[in-house]
C-alpha cells in the first residue's frame, strides 16, 4: 500500500510539474519582451526543469510582474527646460518617454576616485542642515560602512532627518542590528523589496541599483559607487575598484529627490515632504545643462537603453564606453558595430578581469565582434566599476547603469546626461586617462573557450 501511495504521489508530482512548466512556458512566450531572454528561459526550463522552474519563479519576468506593478510609476515634475529648438535629439527623444527635459543652471563636478567620493560624502553628511537621504545598493559592514553609519547616527541625534534606503539583496548581510545605532538615534532605515518575505514572486530580479545621497534637497552625490571599502574610503586601499561619482547642485537635484521619495514610499510606506518650487535652487548662473534619467520597472519603456541606442545611431565622431560588464542586447551591440563600421571612434573599456566570471565569459564574443567591426577594446589592469559613456562633444553619461541587460532592462537605475561642453570635457579627460593605462585588444581564445563564451552569451539575459 505504501508503495502504491508513493507511486501515486510521484505521478501527481510529475503531472503538476509538467503543468506548471507548461504554464510558465506560455507566460514566457506571451510576456517576455526580449526574444533572447525568452529563449534562454525556455532552454533552462526544457533541459533542467527541476532547476529552471524554481529559478524562473524567483528571478524571471520583468516589468509585467505584479510586484513591479505595486510600485507606482515615477511621475517626475516637469520644470522649465531647454527650449526644444536648442535641445539635443536624445533629450527630445527622452521627453517623448515622459522624462523631463534637460535643465540649465546646474553645477556638476566629478569625484575622480574613492577617496574623493568618501570625502564628499562625509562633507555632505556633516554639512547637512535638516535632511540626509541616502539610497545605495550595498552598505557593507566594514570600517567604511561602520564610519558612515556612525556619522549618520550622530547627525540624527542632533535633530537632522536621516533616511537610509538599502536594497535587500545588495545589503543582504547589513542587519538591523548593525544599523541599530542609527535607528536608536532617530534615523529611519528601509529595505527595498525584501526577498525573504515572498521568495517566489520574482523579487530577486527587481533590484534597486540606484546610488543617491541628498542633503537638504539641494545637493546630491550620485553615480556608481556603493558604501564599502572596495568603492570608497579615507585612505588608499590596494584592492579598491575604480569608480566614478559626481556632485550636483541646481534644479536637476529635485529629480533625484522625487526618485528617492518614490523609492522610499514604496519601501517604507510614507511619502516625504518635498520642497515647494519657491524654496528650491532654480539655477546657478553660468552652469551646466543636465538631464536626470531614471529607468526600471517604475518607468515606462527603457529610456537609458533607448537613449544609448539613439546615441549609437546618431554619433558623428566617437562613442567611448566604460563599463565593468559588457553584455548588451543584440540591438545595442549591432548599433555599436554599425557605428564602428561607418568610421565612428567606438571604444569600450572593461576590466581585464571583473568580479563576475560568468559576465566575463558572456562579454567575449561581443568584444571580438565589435573589434572585428572596427571598434577598439581596452582592458584595464584592475577592476573598473564605473559606468560612463561619452558621445562626440555633445553628451556625457554618468550613473548607476552598467552596459548589460540586467541594468538596462531589469534594475531600478538612475543616470545623468550632461550636454555642457566643459563638463563633457571633464568626463572625456577622465576616461582618456583610463584608456592610456589599459591594453588594447580583445583576448584571443581557443575553441573550448570560444564554445564556453558562446554558451554564456546565450544565457546572458538571465545574468
Amino acid at each position: 500500500m505504501d508503495l502504491e501511495l508513493h507511486l501515486i504521489l510521484w505521478h501527481l508530482a510529475i503531472v503538476c510539474g509538467f503543468l506548471l512548466a507548461a504554464a510558465l512556458v506560455m507566460n514566457i512566450i506571451v510576456k517576455q519582451k526580449s526574444s533572447s531572454a525568452a529563449l534562454a528561459w525556455l532552454m533552462v526550463i526544457f533541459f533542467i526543469p527541476y532547476l529552471g522552474v524554481p529559478l524562473y519563479l524567483i528571478f524571471g519576468g520583468r516589468k509585467m510582474k505584479r510586484d513591479a506593478r505595486t510600485k507606482e510609476d515615477l511621475h517626475l515634475e516637469v520644470q522649465e527646460t531647454i527650449p526644444p529648438d536648442q535641445a539635443d535629439p536624445i533629450d527630445l527623444m527622452l521627453r517623448e518617454y515622459k522624462i523631463p527635459g534637460a535643465t540649465s543652471g546646474n553645477f556638476f563636478q566629478l569625484c575622480n576616485d574613492g577617496i574623493e567620493v568618501y570625502e564628499e560624502l562625509v562633507n555632505l553628511i556633516e554639512s547637512a542642515e535638516s535632511q540626509i537621504w541616502i539610497t545605495t545598493f550595498i552598505l557593507a559592514r566594514d570600517e567604511v560602512g561602520t564610519e558612515i553609519v556612525e556619522r549618520l547616527a550622530r547627525r540624527a541625534s542632533e535633530g537632522v532627518e536621516v533616511k537610509l534606503l538599502l536594497d535587500d539583496i545588495g545589503s543582504l548581510f547589513t542587519t538591523r542590528g548593525f544599523l541599530s545605532k542609527l535607528t536608536d538615534a532617530g534615523g529611519e532605515v528601509a529595505y527595498f523589496m525584501p526577498i525573504l518575505r515572498s521568495p517566489f514572486h520574482g523579487k530577486a530580479n527587481l533590484r534597486n541599483h540606484r546610488k543617491i545621497a541628498i542633503a537638504d534637497q539641494r545637493r546630491v552625490i550620485a553615480g556608481g559607487t556603493n558604501i564599502a571599502r572596495e568603492y570608497i574610503g579615507p585612505k588608499p586601499f590596494k584592492d579598491r575598484w575604480l569608480d566614478l561619482s559626481f556632485i550636483m547642485e541646481g534644479p536637476a537635484v529635485h529629480f533625484f529627490c522625487e526618485v528617492f521619495n518614490s523609492d522610499w514610499h514604496f519601501s517604507h510606506g510614507k511619502w516625504l515632504e518635498l520642497l515647494p518650487p519657491s524654496e528650491r535652487v532654480t539655477s546657478l548662473p553660468g552652469r551646466g545643462i543636465a538631464q536626470v534619467v531614471p529607468s526600471g520597472p517604475d518607468v515606462p519603456n527603457d529610456p537609458v537603453h533607448d537613449a544609448l541606442l539613439t546615441a549609437a545611431f546618431t554619433a558623428a565622431s566617437r562613442i567611448w564606453i566604460v563599463t565593468p560588464y559588457y553584455v548588451p542586447d543584440e540591438s545595442l551591440a549591432q548599433a555599436l558595430r554599425l557605428a564602428a563600421q561607418r568610421g565612428v571612434d567606438v571604444r569600450v573599456l572593461v576590466p581585464k578581469k571583473s568580479n563576475h566570471n560568468l559576465a566575463d565569459l558572456a562579454r567575449g564574443t561581443h568584444l571580438r565582434e565589435l573589434e572585428k567591426s572596427g571598434g577598439t577594446i581596452i582592458k584595464y589592469p584592475h577592476m573598473v566599476h564605473a559606468k560612463v559613456v561619452v558621445v562626440d562633444d555633445r553628451l556625457a553619461v554618468v550613473g548607476s547603469a552598467n552596459m548589460d541587460m540586467r541594468s538596462l532592462f531589469l534594475n531600478y537605475e538612475i543616470v545623468t546626461f550632461t550636454y555642457s561642453a566643459h563638463y563633457i570635457e571633464d568626463v572625456h579627460c577622465w576616461v582618456g586617462r583610463l584608456m592610456r593605462e589599459g591594453t588594447e585588444g580583445a583576448s584571443k581564445v581557443g575553441a573550448f573557450r570560444n564554445l564556453c563564451e558562446g554558451m554564456a552569451r546565450i544565457v546572458a539575459p538571465l545574468l
